[in-house]
């Protein structure tokens, strides 16, 4: 207990939010990550949900987890597992002031046993009445509509020479919304009138690409010009550059942090999330609803390359896989390579499942879904070969360092096995796959392994964070740019130190 109150005094207070527990792990990942962002740049300490819910097991599995009947769920049958098991806990509070619902509870002297079993926040449960009717601990609530509505791009904060610039007063704004603070922005020019006709309908946020076929002039402003000479146009006509993440193929389903990008957004436009909650003095800072789909890495825009990279860290290097995931990934790794004799082998996402109920899969027939794979890992092996003996790079992310093997092993031969990770339990079809040199993580896995690991591995879920770790260890990896799976994997790769090369998500 004193760790907890040690830890949560370094902070002013706690900031919750309703979380999506019917979610798939990695989105529930996403909206955690996210989470840990608001409270950092709050200074709260972030209250994460103590459980979350496998949605498949062996059935042995009743003898360890709680099985529950989610009368209100699409998947009414789940197993109810610490969150502990799916991310190293400990590991992330070395550096985030963090702590489980359960933690929050006991530290006010309330039974963990009521925690909400959907993750929403239950403010009746969670706080108390004092004798003169206020809640205990007091309670600040973020109406889910203010968080960012169409009109504006929310921010981590906004730095003094942007205020200097805009006429950034703190005086001002609309209580009743939580917006505090105004801008006194009168800029009328013909770029600045220019921009706002290339503003989309919704968010007021403008791809670089867009802004540069504004901006270029062919004489000081040219196709050549960096980001931070087109920065200062757009600074000087009362735009702003902002600081986000590309989604794979376009879409922003997968929220990996592996290419960063600009943006440009209408500096009158822009909210802080510190400037707009900071002040707020109550013990809790709640946030209703879900701010999860639709919406970039962080469910906001940062104002800084610095900013940016410290969220990147936190996804790519403080959310770790624990340690037994870690360990049996790496050995499943080597037993690749021996399948191989030491080439570098190859591995792909298949993902079947909810994706071909709800027509999202790839290719309906699971016998064409396959070549589709097979005909991309053929391309993967010849970029495997044109790289062999050159020099690994590593994706734009901080603090990653190339991992040489790629290009000092030995590059995979046609008939070489390869690694497919998939929800497809059909027998047939999971017997065509080996029968196409494919191999599963059932053909891999040792009761040895089984035994050393733990109950947990039973667990489908807990099982998909091994092959999602076993996938970043592939010298090449395809994947379906929907799922949410495949941006975990790319996460794990670039944090590895995987060339850019060596992945595709269409």
């Amino acid at each position: 207990m004193k760790f907890l109150t040690d830890l949560v005094a370094t902070t002013d207070g706690f900031y919750a939010r309703d979380y999506s527990l019917w979610l798939g792990w990695n989105n529930m990942r996403y909206i955690i990550e996210t989470a840990l962002l608001h409270g950092r740049v709050l200074n709260r300490t972030t209250i994460i949900p103590s459980f979350v819910y496998a949605r498949a097991c062996d059935a042995t599995c009743a003898a360890y987890a709680t099985m529950s009947d989610r009368e209100d769920f699409e998947q009414r049958v789940a197993w109810r597992i610490p969150i502990s098991l799916m991310f190293n806990l400990t590991y992330l509070q070395q550096s985030h002031a963090v702590i489980t619902t359960s933690d929050y509870l006991r530290l006010h002297n309330i039974s963990a046993d009521v925690e909400s079993s959907d993750g929403h926040w239950d403010i009746a449960t969670y706080h108390v009445s004092n004798a003169s009717g206020s809640q205990e601990p007091s309670l600040h609530a973020i109406e889910n509509r203010w968080y960012d509505p169409s009109d504006i791009v929310r921010v981590d904060f906004i730095p003094e020479d942007m205020r200097l610039r805009g006429g950034w007063s703190a005086q001002g704004g609309d209580s009743s919304r939580d917006r505090v603070g105004s801008w006194n922005d009168k800029t009328d020019s013909d770029i600045y009138n220019a921009l706002m006709e290339t503003v989309p309908e919704g968010r007021p946020v403008i791809d670089w690409e867009s802004v540069r076929r504004v901006v270029e002039d062919g004489d000081h402003i040219t196709p050549e010009s960096s980001v931070e000479t087109i920065g200062d146009v757009l600074r000087e006509n009362g735009f702003e550059v902002v600081y986000t993440y590309d989604g794979a193929a376009g879409s922003d389903a997968v929220k990996d942090v592996i290419t960063p990008i600009y943006k440009a957004v209408p500096r009158h436009r822009i909210r802080g999330l510190y400037e707009d909650f900071r002040h707020i003095t109550a013990r809790v800072l709640f946030l209703r609803g879900e701010v999860h789909g639709g919406r970039k890495p962080g469910s906001l825009y940062f104002t800084s390359e610095a900013s940016r990279s410290r969220y990147s860290q936190t996804v790519l290097y403080n959310m770790r896989l624990t340690d037994n995931i870690l360990s049996l990934a790496a050995q499943i790794r080597d037993r690749m390579l021996a399948m191989n004799s030491g080439r570098l082998w190859m591995a792909a996402h298949m993902r079947r499942g909810d994706f071909a109920k709800l027509g999202w899969v790839m290719e309906a027939d699971f016998g064409e879904h396959l070549a589709r794979i097979k005909r991309h890992l053929g391309e993967g092996r010849d970029i495997l070969a044109s790289m062999h003996g050159g020099i690994a790079s590593t994706y734009d992310v901080p603090d990653a360092r190339p991992d040489p093997s790629v290009v000092t092993l030995n590059p995979p031969e046609p008939g070489d096995k390869y690694y497919i990770a998939t929800d497809e339990r059909d027998p047939e079809n999971l017997k065509y796959l080996r029968e196409q040199g494919a191999i599963l993580i059932t053909d891999l896995l040792t009761q040895e392994d089984r035994r050393e690991f733990g109950w947990s591995l039973m667990l489908m879920d807990v099982l998909a964070l091994l092959e999602q770790a076993t996938l970043s260890h592939a010298a090449y990896f395809y994947a379906h740019a929907l799922s949410s799976v495949a941006g975990g994997v790319m996460n794990l790769r670039a944090g590895a130190g995987a060339d850019p090369r060596t992945a595709l998500l269409d």
